[in-house]
């Protein structure tokens, strides 16, 4: 099953769906990981009522964060504000279905820091967002 899950991650990182950028937007936010030098900026619009209409995210890095940020894009369309609030690192870690060790795993939560540092409409984004 781990296999069919990288073949997904190689994908969404080859092809991904949500590449790009949304000017203008309501929400934006841009993080870094530090440990391996990849970079994230997510851009959301959302409609009246507070439901993401449209999301999308660049930057670059490794095959995770890449996989996860285009995943976890798909997954907040149609969402609302207090829905996106709320997404936790096990919600991430579904998405894309394998284990990861510690490292890895900063790379796959990079996309959810930085969406929800934007969400709550934060200056500085902190690890304890994806705790």
């Amino acid at each position: 099953m781990d296999d069919l899950y990288r073949e997904l991650i190689i994908d969404r990182y080859k092809n991904p769906q949500y590449r790009g950028e949304l000017n203008p937007n309501d929400i934006t936010f841009e993080d870094d990981n530090p440990y391996c030098g990849d970079h994230i900026r997510v851009d959301v619009r959302l409609d009246e009522n507070d439901v993401v209409t449209q999301a999308a995210y660049s930057g670059q890095g490794c095959s995770i964060s890449q996989a996860s940020a285009d995943l976890l894009i798909e997954h907040i369309h149609g969402k609302t504000l207090e829905e996106v609030k709320v997404l936790t690192k096990e919600d991430v870690l579904e998405l894309l279905g394998i284990e990861l060790g510690p490292v890895r795993l900063k790379c796959a939560l990079l996309s959810l820091k930085a969406l929800k540092a934007g969400a709550y409409g934060l200056g500085e984004a902190s690890d304890d967002l994806v705790e």
